[in-house]
């Protein structure tokens, strides 16, 4: 049971020492960035962000092997993981509103990035909406599929590529340098010592959600098939 259960134990140990010394952690303050104690919103938004990514790749992935192999299970298994992404993805939305409330004076301010994210995440609502409005199953899933992979293969541009080439306080983007943002050279080892188990973390925590609701899924398509 326990060699089964290995990675959900090391995911609810992983997010508790981050949630406890995440808060008491020595935090870096650089000269001239007034981050204070929104810094420690790293061990959270970052972590978010990859584990939605890990989802979203995990999902693609799952609709290519459908649109291959066209196994229900697959479908399953592509919706579901594209559902804790797309609520990773609004987490880490929030979670950067909570920071930019702070540091850039209000929670939506029009940044790049912002949008970019609002943009991304609509496109997956649309495939939820979709799939929602098609009663055929085999329709439903095969639109879904292709449509899935559209989603994926905007994230890129949307999340990663404009907001960089645009004007944007986020770091990483255009004119980010001197705005109170968090660029890697801000962080220190103790730092790292929570960031690098948060990401563990939430990621083992986003599969064991999907993998609950992929059990519940399966059952009901069993029920419906008999």
């Amino acid at each position: 049971m326990i060699r089964k259960s290995w990675w959900k134990i090391a995911s609810f140990v992983l997010l508790l020492y981050t949630c406890s010394y995440g808060f008491l952690v020595e935090v870096p303050s650089p000269p001239g960035v007034p981050l204070k104690e929104t810094i420690r919103n790293l061990f959270f938004h970052v972590p978010m962000w990859i584990a939605m990514m890990v989802c979203f790749t995990v999902s693609v992935v799952y609709a290519i092997r459908y649109l291959r192999y066209q196994r229900a299970t697959d479908e399953i298994y592509s919706t579901e993981y594209a559902r804790t992404g797309t609520v990773l993805g609004i987490l880490g939305l929030v979670t950067g509103m909570i920071w930019a409330n702070s540091q850039w004076g209000k929670a939506w301010s029009g940044d790049a990035k912002q949008n970019g994210t609002a943009i991304a995440l609509l496109i997956y609502f649309a495939y939820f909406v979709l799939k929602g409005s098609l009663q055929d199953e085999e329709k439903q899933a095969r639109i879904g599929s292709v449509y899935n992979i559209f989603a994926f293969f905007m994230l890129f541009p949307t999340i990663w590529i404009l907001p960089r080439l645009a004007e944007s306080l986020h770091p990483g983007g255009l004119g980010s340098e001197g705005n109170p943002g968090l660029n890697p050279k801000d962080t220190s080892n103790s730092m790292r010592s929570v960031m690098y188990p948060a990401f563990i973390g939430w990621t083992l925590l986003s599969v064991w959600i999907t993998t609950l609701r992929i059990r519940v899924q399966m059952i009901n398509h069993k029920r419906l098939n008999q």
